[in-house]
Formats: structure tokens, sequence, C-alpha cells
């Protein structure tokens, strides 16, 4: 059985199953394990970490009496969350571009292709002790904006598709998207939307400082490295500044890893301390990292990032931000794997125009007869369709190995 615990309870002879938070918060490469050693129960408990989930069923169990909750009371309170939400009017009118899905993809990926280029550059620029160029990564902001106006979820959704050795360029192109998405869902004026962008390009941009080694390494991270990997924001922010660049980006940069219950870093501020514009990147920031693959994990499928983050959201996020980011992307965001009413898979292709529960989706596999069938989009949202979405469904239970090429019409990584 599967039980969330503080960490304080946490002993030796658990089994860990996942920790509850982002795995950038911690120094181990796998989430899985027998707790064993004496050191990793004293290095969970340093980190930022404040609950886990244990197996009772491959470990010791928590004392009688402890505070514990089960994976279906969590779920079940994740779950009416994120209904309540799918049922509230949207806060502001969804935004339509005039390009289609399918033709925003195609420009999109070029926009990507010379957007990952731009950031290598930027990146390398910074390493030698150059200053960073602000006309041209506004220039580069103002082109990704162009694409999210022309359609909201075409780039946004391509930018998730990156190898693990180029994640941390790409990363940087997924976090100005989201943040434009998101910033205009808010309602942000336009040049307060590109401000937002330009702290999506530039808020890793410490990692610069940090060794490709550590960045990449596929295994556990020392002590020392992790606290290199947490050094990040404050060696941003003392690139950038005196650089020209507003305030809110350079309060982004430094503080996107703060959390509003106050346990984040590097100064562990908690609620309005940390600036919007730090709010928001870390929403950004999070959701990129879990639904990418990176050297010691594969990313999360974005329905069930959502879930994750809705779970967390209470101690991580601001509660207005996190319901707009889910309005920005869909309750299923282009990409997600779906069951539905008829017994069909599906992946998500767009978002609906009424609801969030009710995108466009592919269908391509039968789960009454267990084989793969023509795939068709449907409109979940158009009258007639009597089609519903009955749940997610993990990709790494199913393994096809085509549901990035199904949604987006595109070879993989197209970059």
């Amino acid at each position: 059985m599967l039980k969330r615990i503080h960490v304080q309870h946490l002993t030796l002879g658990m089994y860990l199953h996942e920790f509850s938070g982002s795995w950038m918060e911690h120094p181990f490469w796998r989430t899985r394990f027998l707790l064993e050693d004496p050191q990793d129960l004293v290095r969970i408990r340093d980190t930022a970490i404040q609950e886990v989930w244990i197996d009772t069923a491959r470990g010791l169990d928590v004392a009688a009496g402890t505070t514990a909750s089960s994976r279906a009371e969590v779920d079940a309170q994740v779950d009416g969350d994120l209904q309540r939400l799918q049922q509230a009017p949207p806060s502001e009118p969804p935004l339509h571009g005039p390009a289609s899905m399918a033709q925003e993809l195609q420009r999109a990926s070029a926009i990507c292709a010379h957007a990952k280029q731009a950031v290598v550059s930027m990146f390398g620029e910074v390493r030698m002790g150059r200053a960073i160029d602000v006309t041209r990564a506004q220039g580069l902001v103002d082109e990704i904006s162009d694409s999210v106006t022309r359609h909201p979820h075409a780039l946004l959704s391509l930018a998730r598709i990156k190898s693990a050795d180029e994640y941390t360029y790409m990363h940087s192109v997924a976090v100005c998207a989201l943040m434009l998405a998101l910033a205009r869902q808010t309602g942000m004026d336009e040049d307060a939307c590109r401000m937002a962008g330009l702290a999506g390009l530039l808020h890793d941009l410490g990692k610069a400082a940090i060794s490709l080694a550590v960045l990449n390494k596929p295994g556990k991270l020392t002590d020392e490295e992790f606290a290199q990997i947490r050094r990040h924001p404050g060696a941003g922010h003392a690139m950038l500044r005196g650089g020209g660049l507003p305030e809110p980006v350079l309060d982004a940069c430094l503080h996107h890893h703060e959390k509003v219950d106050g346990t984040g870093y590097p100064h562990r501020l908690a609620g309005t301390q940390i600036g919007l514009l730090a709010r928001m990147t870390a929403l950004c920031d999070v959701y990129d990292a879990i639904t990418s693959n990176r050297p010691y994990k594969r990313g999360w499928d974005p329905a069930e990032s959502l879930r994750r983050m809705a779970e967390w959201a209470p101690q991580h996020f601001d509660a207005r931000l996190f319901h707009a980011f889910v309005k920005s992307v869909g309750i299923y965001p282009v990409g997600s794997l779906v069951r539905l009413s008829s017994g069909h898979l599906g992946v998500v292709t767009a978002q609906g125009g009424g609801s969030l529960t009710m995108p466009h989706v592919k269908v391509f596999f039968s789960t009454r007869s267990g084989l793969r069938i023509p795939p068709a989009t449907l409109d979940l949202s158009a009258p007639g369709c009597t089609d519903r979405i009955e749940g997610r469904e993990d990709p790494g239970s199913w393994q096809f190995p085509d549901l990035d090429v199904l949604w987006s019409g595109l070879p993989q990584r197209p970059w």
C-alpha cells in the first residue's frame, strides 16, 4: 500500500516509492529504493522535500497513530480540485490565433531550431565572460511571442520534445513560451508579456556556470554537485545584473526556485515576498522540467504532470497563478494520452473551443480489440460527438513509440 508521510516519520527499512515534489529538489537519480543508508536519510531531510510516498508492501510501515494519507485519498482530493477547475469559467477569454495548429506547428518547428541555436550561443558567450545581448534576446522573445499569438499551443507543445542532452537549452525556449501564454491568460499588457517571456528565456542562465558533466550526469549527484546546481539562480542573477534588464526579470532569475510556503531557495521567501514574475517562472519551470526527458529520468505525461503539480500546489505555487496556468495549457495538455468512453485511446492534438475537458483527440488504438486502428481526429466539443474522456493513461504502460508524431504530424524531434 502506498502512503504519503512527512519526512520526519521516514525511517531506515522503509521503501521509498516517490518524493512528493519535483525531482529538481533532491540529489537522488532514482526515487524508488529501500532506505538502508543512514546518510541517505540525512540527505533527504536536508532537502526542501517535506513529504514522501512509501510502499508498505516492500518495506516498513509507519508507527501506529502516525498521520499518513493513502494514494486513493490524495488522488480523490486532487481530482476533485481539478474537476472544480474544469467547471469554472475561464478567467480570460481563450486566445484564438489566426493559424491552425497544423500550420503553426510547421512554423514553430523552424522557430525551435533557430531558438535552440541562439540559446546555445548565448550560454557559450556567458561561459566566455561576455555580456548578454539584451536586444538579441528580446528579438528571440518576440519571435516566440508571435508564434504563441498565431496559435497558443503549437510551440509550447513542440518545445517539450527534447532529448536529454539538449534539455538545458530547449528548456529556456519552452519556459519562455509557457510564460508568454500564462502572462496572456492573466491579462497582462503587451509590455508585461514581453518582460515575462524574457524572464522565461533567461531564468536558467546561471547553469552556464555549471559543468556539463554535472548538468547531464545520469547518476546520483554528490552533495557538492547538488550544491552547485542550487547555486545557479544566484550565478545567473550576477551574470545579468548591470546589463540593462528590468528588475522583475532579474528577480525571476534569482527567485524562481522559491516556494510560497517558504521552503524554497536561495532566500526562503514566502507568499507575496516572491515577485510576480518569479512566481510565474516557478510554475513554468517545474512543468517543463517534469514533462521533459532528463539524463536520469523520463518525463511524465503532460496530464499526469498537471495532476502532480496540483498535489504540490498548496506548498509550492501561487494558487491564482496555478489555476491560470492550467487554463493556459488545458486540463489535458497537447500530447496527453487519454482513454475515451468508446474504449479507444487517443492523444490530445489541440484544445477545444469551449471546455477544458473536451479537446481535440486523435484516436488510434482500441482497448477492446487490443489493436491499432486507423488514426482519426475527434473534436469532443463538436455537436453530435458522444465520446468523452474517461481518464488519463500512462504512456509508460503502453510503450507507443510514436505519440509525439501522432499529435504533431511531424518527424521525431524535427529540429
